[in-house]
């Protein structure tokens, strides 16, 4: 990959370090400053190290994938909690639903983080 302002390559980033940090909600560059102002709401500038973050754009990316993940995980579960104990309806329904809810809001800032991560390590959108 090449700077646009010259003609030699540009400084690598790491793509795994970059998901792993997106994952702690970390700075993707220095893996220090806090990534997220609130719980979903991007920093425009990482308060660490400087660096702008105002060209992320995860738009529905990470509700996409949260949802993905979720139902891959839930989805056996389910079955196999019903098929094991025939539990009422109402039981598996709060149980279940209790569980994809909890694990998507834990799930939703981290996976926006890997997106904004994976962006900063590809150098998409302006980075």
């Amino acid at each position: 990959m090449f700077d646009n302002t010259t003609d030699t390559p540009a400084e690598d980033r790491l793509l795994r370090p970059a998901l792993l940090r997106g994952f702690r909600r970390k700075c993707p560059n220095c893996g220090s400053g806090p990534l997220l102002k609130g719980y979903l709401k991007l920093r425009p500038r990482c308060s660490v190290c400087g660096e702008d973050l105002r060209y992320a754009r995860a738009d529905d990316a990470p509700a996409y994938l949260t949802i993905l993940i979720v139902g891959h995980l839930m989805a056996p579960f389910l079955h196999w909690g019903f098929v094991r104990f025939r539990p009422e309806p109402i039981v598996l329904v709060a149980i279940f639903g209790t569980g994809c809810v909890a694990l998507s809001l834990y799930l939703l800032p981290r996976i926006k983080g890997m997106v904004v991560g994976f962006q900063w390590a590809r150098r998409m959108h302006g980075f």
